[in-house]
């Protein structure tokens, strides 16, 4: 099959001057170069490897040795001790690769193996030299640690393992060092050394804030410079998967293509996931090695990561499987190893797949009518179809049906032709490629039934009309918006609509015609039968097998594309919830507002302790029995701000405490309200979490309590519910669940991490989120609290059972000890021993055991920044080095000192001295002069508080107004003007001249919390509509 690609290959070239309109000849020869990628390449390889060590006559020797049977091999060692004039004798060595048969037996790389190796370290420095074939990569575990994984070799007889070893340091060594400095900084673990040392590579100077969410991602960002340099192929495997991907592209361009993020950088965050790095340690601690990308983008790579490993172990399976069955050739394994993408690999695989009917093609090529349709390609002349007929044989018994096993054969090979599936998608991509819906039959047919009957429930018609849009929509695939892809697909799910990809006629025409002319053209001359069958089998092939795999994969890229980017919204969306300024130092009443049941009430303290709970009934006769005894309630308790829930009886609540704060009833007090979120309360509150934190209170309290801590301290109320639960965000039943599901809990760890938890007073929910920690160590975690008292410093943590050296490192810089915390706790707990000094025994943790004893137990300063405990040393230097001291830490004094120590020699001549990396240096500059208790949140809004309300009736168009962003849509953001109905800024208002200059690059520049200026451009009072312009964000 290969030698018959290859001639028809030639012909289309030399067809390609006949031809004016189409463009084939690049084509050609991509496949040329594709099909000579696996096989001719490694012969060129061996020449390559032998040509340098012409200078050192052994190597040249030897490589021409292993060619010969195991005979030669004992002469091996002589050759090398003769004379030097036999270095000339290299002409022989191109020979063995002439042989045409020289490369497939599966021996012959082994034997190639053990004879170049020996020397080549000292010759082979070009980097050429490092493209290795499929066949002598290496695993990842031996690039990347090099020689120290493998263990020499005791028994010298055994010369092929040996010959491995020494393969092994060969390809460690020869890329020049740029490779193993990678490796060393990428997989070099965390000793005592700080957390680089390695010189910076020349990339954008991050800005010095630690905590940049809303800055666009940096990984597109060419770094020529870099010190790391450009590694070469290598066989390796991501995030510690099990086995090597044995496919026939390399791990690491793949993933560079894919993501637009450069080969060095992908190769070092394959590196870091292997080593079960999280994102939040790589983000912060490990800035130089990833080109200071940011959370998503370092997400979005690790997702396409595992695209990638899940599609070649995809292709391994059914390899092995149709290899047990006996299907399996030389061709088709290739084919699946060549597979790129899921679409390709089920497109080679449909025709093999257990419990299929047997496919057309597969039937025709049992009867053997395979040679026959070889024949009408390569010898069309000598082909007489009349000789196949076998009358008595299925299939074989009329020459209709032999010309139609022949035209199924054909069309099969030209719908697995890689070359012919290039051409017909260039073709597609230059054509108006629509995508057409519209209502199914069954949907019109049940609404028929449901009008014809009286009084019946009217559910399909209601739902047709929400789809109303989408009952007669086209629309080229090229423009349509993602939020238009998911509607259809959830219409498309609930039978409402049908959806066809409609390719222009043009494309089949103009396939057909470069066909049969170039690419499939018979060598010979052809019958007018031989050509109909042939030009029948082009027809069948694209009807058949091509259109409804281009439409999949059209589909199939419209839905993926979607659904990243409504994930995307998500994530943005959770993370500015998140992220709200908490309101610190005030005794806060919330209340879920309902009318049958009544208002339920939760006053809290500063600490969100529960003060008092209770019911009351606003919104009846009774209301001002109920506003004397809210009066006494915070006059008692000090209360000078309510939370209202955003559920049912909002208004009516918000108006009421509106009217009492208008007519001065709290006074002395002054009092305002706030509109939050309820989204999720129900459901936290019957929660088991919720029944274990409050098991004494009713679950409708427990709505309430939660709804007055999401505004004192919204990250540490939110991480207890589900983010699906949040109201974020749109479609979140129409994407991936597993895809959503990892990308908010990853955006949760973030979050948690990126703003640190004190040690001695978090609970054990909002621990587990803690980059490192999951629930069985944040368990294990606060028994240690319980039994041995607060935690001193972070070295404790070392003490807890099942937190081993890697998950110390992830968490250690995320976790705060707060001294003030921390005396608070030593009071209350000074009645037990301090078994933390006094322990000897050891505790056993991932098999090893520790020594209680050894770990100190004085508080340190640094354990409540951002430092991170292998740069302690670094931080003490570089006190030293610009005359401060610990003690001084976040005075203004020590600001000074180290602003004019940076100003005078410079960030990079300062981190050269101090051996680390500029943005270590910049992290622990920031760690020593931001004030204690520093949050990152206090840069984000605060919940509005005010007075008084404005009803929707009073809107009118021109009208501006401020408001907050409450959600945002692939199609617009939903903005909170006060009125109780959320208005609609579209998209297509929220233009880069209205937007600050840091907010322009982003898909939909306006999330959750963001304070805005709009003006009203339209009200629908019956709808309840409304529609806005923005003017401008407010900061």
């Amino acid at each position: 099959m290969m030698q018959r690609r290859t001639r028809t290959a030639k012909v289309y070239t030399e067809q390609k001057i006949d031809e004016d309109s189409d463009e084939p000849q690049h084509t050609g020869s991509e496949s040329e170069e594709e099909a000579d990628e696996w096989q001719p390449k490694s012969n060129a390889t061996k020449r390559e490897v032998k040509a340098p060590p012409g200078e050192k006559k052994p190597t040249v020797k030897k490589s021409a040795v292993p060619k010969e049977p195991k005979m030669p091999k004992p002469k091996a060692p002589r050759k090398p001790v003769d004379r030097k004039p036999r270095a000339p004798k290299e002409p022989k060595a191109p020979r063995p690769p002439k042989e045409p048969k020289a490369p497939r037996p599966p021996k012959e790389p082994k034997a190639l193996k053990a004879p170049r190796e020996p020397k080549a370290p000292r010759v082979l420095k070009p980097p050429r030299a490092t493209k290795v074939t499929k066949q002598q990569q290496v695993p990842l575990e031996e690039v990347a640690v090099g020689v120290t994984q493998v263990d020499p070799v005791n028994d010298v007889k055994g010369s092929l393992q040996s010959a491995r070893v020494k393969e092994e340091r060969l390809s460690f060594i020869v890329p020049d060092g740029s490779c193993n400095d990678i490796t060393s900084r990428a997989g070099g673990g965390w000793p005592e050394e700080p957390s680089s040392s390695h010189e910076p590579c020349g990339v954008k100077k991050e800005e010095p804030e630690d905590f940049t969410f809303d800055e666009p991602s940096l990984k597109r960002q060419k770094t020529s410079s870099a010190t790391q340099g450009r590694p070469t192929k290598l066989a390796i495997s991501g995030r510690g998967f099990g086995s090597d991907i044995n496919m026939n592209w390399d791990l690491i361009q793949l993933l560079s293509d894919r993501t637009g993020v450069e080969p060095w950088v992908c190769l070092n965050i394959v590196q870091l996931f292997r080593e079960e790095n999280t994102i939040p340690f790589i983000v912060r601690y490990r800035k130089e090695m990833i080109n200071h990308m940011d959370a998503d983008a370092v997400r979005d790579v690790q997702l396409v990561l595992e695209e990638i490993h899940a599609l070649a172990k995809k292709a391994q399976t059914v390899s092995q499987a149709l290899k047990k069955e006996g299907l399996l050739s030389s061709d088709l394994e290739q084919a699946l190893k060549n597979c790129r993408t899921a679409d390709e690999l089920d497109h080679v695989y449909a025709p093999y797949k257990k419990g299929s009917k047997l496919s057309k093609a597969r039937r025709a090529k049992q009867l053997g009518l395979e040679s026959a349709a070889q024949a009408l390609l390569q010898s069309p002349h000598t082909l007489d179809l009349r000789a196949w007929v076998k009358p008595g044989t299925e299939g074989l018994s009329t020459l209709e049906e032999v010309s139609t096993g022949v035209e199924q054969i054909l069309a099969d090979m030209i719908a697995k032709d890689g070359e012919t599936l290039t051409y017909i998608r260039s073709l597609c991509d230059n054509s108006m490629v629509m995508l057409q819906s519209s209502v199914s039959k069954t949907a019109l047919k049940e609404r028929q039934q449901q009008q014809q009957e009286q009084g019946g429930h009217q559910g399909k018609p209601k739902d047709i009309d929400k789809f109303h849009l989408y009952c007669d929509f086209t629309c080229n695939i090229q423009r349509i918006q993602h939020h238009q892809t998911l509607a259809i697909n959830r219409g498309e799910n609930l039978k409402i609509l049908t959806v066809k990809v409609n390719i222009p006629d043009r494309v089949k025409s103009d396939f057909c015609r470069w066909c049969v002319n170039v690419r499939w053209r018979p060598k010979s001359y052809a019958r007018e039968e031989l050509m109909t069958i042939l030009q029948a089998a082009v027809e069948d092939s694209y009807k058949r097998l091509l259109m409804p795999l281009l439409s999949r994969s059209y589909r199939t890229k419209l839905t993926a594309g979607a659904e990243k980017e409504s994930i995307a919204m998500f994530v943005r969306n959770l993370r500015q919830r998140l992220l709200v300024c908490p309101v610190r130092g005030r005794v806060i009443m919330g209340v879920d507002p309902g009318f049958r049941h009544g208002c339920k009430l939760a006053i809290l303290s500063p600490t969100s302790q529960i003060l008092y709970t209770d019911v009351v009934h606003l919104n009846g006769s009774g209301s001002s029995r109920e506003a004397d005894k809210l009066r006494h309630l915070m006059i008692q308790y000090s209360c000078t701000t309510v939370v209202i829930g955003n559920g049912t009886a909002c208004r009516e609540t918000e108006a009421f405490f509106a009217d009492l704060i208008s007519r001065r009833f709290f006074q002395p007090l002054d009092v305002s309200y706030c509109i939050t979120s309820e989204a999720g309360a129900s459901i936290y509150s019957v929660s088991p979490e919720a029944v274990k934190e409050m098991p004494d209170l009713d679950p409708n309290l427990r709505s309430a309590v939660s709804i007055g801590r999401r505004v004192q301290d919204p990250l540490a109320e939110l991480v207890k519910i589900d983010p699906k639960h949040i109201g974020i965000g749109t479609y979140q039943h129409d994407v991936s669940q597993n895809s959503l599901r990892a990308a908010l809990d990853g955006v949760v760890q973030e979050c948690v991490s990126f703003v640190g938890v004190d040690i001695n007073i978090c609970s054990e929910t909002l621990m587990r989120h803690v980059a490192g920690l999951n629930a069985g160590r944040a368990k294990s975690i606060v028994e240690w609290r319980e039994t041995n008292g607060p935690f001193m410093n972070r070295e404790q943590l070392r003490l807890v059972k099942g937190l081993g050296p890697k998950s110390y490192q992830q968490c250690a810089g995320f976790i705060r000890i707060n001294p003030n915390n921390l005396l608070n706790n030593r009071s209350a707990s000074a009645g037990r021993p301090d078994q933390s000094a006094q322990e000897t025994s050891t505790a056993k943790g991932k098999g090893k055991t520790k020594a209680l004893a050894a770990v100190p137990s004085q508080p340190n300063p640094l354990d409540q920044t951002c430092i991170h405990p292998e740069s302690y040393s670094v931080a003490m230097s570089f006190l030293s080095l610009v005359g401060g001291c610990i003690d001084q830490m976040g005075r203004p004094e020590l600001r000074q000192c180290v602003e004019a120590s940076v100003k005078r020699q410079g960030l990079e001549a300062l981190a050269k001295t101090l051996n680390t990396s500029p943005d270590t240096l910049q992290l622990i500059i920031d760690g020593l002069t931001q004030p204690p208790g520093f949050d990152i949140r206090q840069d984000f809004d605060k919940a509005d508080f005010k007075r008084g309300i404005v009803s929707m009736s009073d809107l009118r168009e021109g009208v501006v107004l401020t408001g907050r962003v409450e959600n945002a849509a692939l199609f617009g953001a939903f903005v909170d003007i006060g009125v109780g109905r959320n208005g609609l800024i579209h998209k297509s208002k929220i233009t880069p001249d209205k937007l600050p200059v840091d907010q322009r690059r982003r898909s939909l520049a306006l999330g959750p919390g963001e304070k805005v200026e709009v003006r009203v451009l339209h009200v629908d009072e019956q709808r309840g509509r409304i529609s806005l312009d923005l003017i401008r964000v407010l900061r």
